[in-house]
């Protein structure tokens, strides 16, 4: 594989990774340190609302300067804000507004280099001369990898190595991470004008919003992602926690968790195998076909069986269908505004999985896990078919077909 693609790929699974141990790490030492289980709530909540307000920033800037320094920078950053940890925790001793201050300052990293990595990819495919299917399909493979890895070592790195260590080592992912893209050519961020007329700096906010209303293709697009994360939210977060917890069996959800990530794993796999092989019309058909199938068995909760196999079937169309969705996106955005619809993307899911999680426990309160799961199954369904009614999903094969 070429060197810039090897670079942007290496580069996107060691910043995933150093997230994956995060997730799973920071809650363990935080109880360590704090001894209070809502402290990471309040870490999660003070951090949210920042998050969302950078997200909508980095569109901005994203669409106006080099994205690949951009990438960089934030890679640095996360980097920074993590390896701080440890630093003031040996100075002063952590406590919980340490957590939250360099938890936001940590966003300012996290949340632009990812939708950084997301729009060099038509640049990335422009100079190694891989198909954007291919890449695509090889950067959920090792999203999948990373979902699978960084969670499965997180505890193990904490119990033996402590919570400095982890703290640098999640730091040293972002950092190599921010190398790798330096082998990246510089031109590849360059932001294309191709408007002979400059946007005003109004027109250069609303940008994304702009592009959305004229294009019910992309805002079917978004739709069905943001709709995917919100139910998978609401069954990760809420509904196998409770229903594990209830039959008093909660090693069992990280059971479930892993094959869940397995499956995203085999899914993205086969999509990197057969992507060109089988149509973009076809993929989709069976990636909503089979998820919504995987999302009705998984919400009857019927046994062990049922659960782990329609974990794993959710898991291989989820991989399905984000890497289609992926390419459709890219391929769909215009350059200029790429930016900045992407960004509106991210900042929608990072709401996404928190109301799934909060929907499906105002539900479950009432009426139980079993309801709850079909409550927001029913949310993926009536967006699935909502989208299907408009036939906003027309156009997909590329331009050269």
């Amino acid at each position: 594989m070429h060197l810039v693609a090897f670079a942007y790929l290496g580069s996107h699974f060691l910043s995933l990774l150093g997230n994956g141990i995060a997730a799973v790490a920071l809650p363990l030492i935080v109880l360590q340190i704090t001894g209070s289980p809502l402290s990471m709530g309040i870490i999660s909540a003070s951090t949210a609302v920042p998050a969302v307000l950078i997200g909508l920033l980095a569109g901005f800037v994203l669409d106006r300067w080099n994205r690949r320094n951009i990438s960089v920078a934030s890679d640095l950053i996360s980097a920074a804000a993590v390896a701080a940890l440890p630093v003031v925790d040996m100075l002063w001793g952590l406590e919980l507004w340490w957590f939250v201050a360099l938890g936001i300052i940590g966003a300012f990293g996290d949340v632009p280099g990812g939708t950084a990595r997301e729009v060099l990819v038509a640049a990335i495919v422009q100079r190694s001369g891989v198909s954007l299917e291919r890449l695509v399909g090889v950067r959920q493979t090792l999203t999948s990898a990373a979902l699978v890895v960084g969670p499965a070592i997180a505890g193990t790195l904490v119990a033996l190595l402590g919570p400095s260590a982890v703290f640098f080592i999640t730091a040293g992912t972002s950092a190599a991470a921010a190398l790798l893209t330096l082998a990246i050519p510089r031109d590849a961020g360059r932001v294309q004008q191709t408007s002979a007329v400059p946007e005003t700096p109004w027109k250069q906010v609303i940008g994304g919003f702009t592009v959305l209303r004229h294009s019910r293709f992309l805002v079917a697009t978004i739709v069905l992602i943001v709709g995917l994360t919100t139910v998978a939210g609401g069954m990760q977060g809420l509904v196998l926690p409770v229903h594990f917890a209830r039959i008093a069996r909660p090693e069992l959800l990280g059971l479930t968790l892993t094959a869940l990530a397995g499956g995203m794993l085999l899914g993205a796999l086969i999509y990197s195998a057969f992507a060109t092989r089988i149509s973009r019309r076809a993929w989709l058909a069976i990636g909503f076909s089979s998820l919504t199938i995987g999302f009705l068995a998984l919400s009857t909760l019927a046994s062990l069986p049922v659960i782990f196999v329609s974990a794993a079937l959710v898991g291989v169309s989820n991989a399905v269908l984000g890497a289609v969705l992926g390419v459709l996106l890219v391929e769909k955005t215009p350059d200029r505004a790429r930016g900045r619809v992407l960004a509106l993307q991210n900042t929608a899911l990072q709401l996404a999985a928190p109301l799934g999680i909060g929907g499906a426990g105002l539900v479950a309160e009432v009426r139980g896990a079993t309801v709850a799961g079909f409550a927001v199954t029913g949310v993926w369904v009536l967006a699935l078919v909502g989208i299907l009614a408009t036939r906003s999903m027309h156009d997909l094969e590329p331009e050269a077909a």
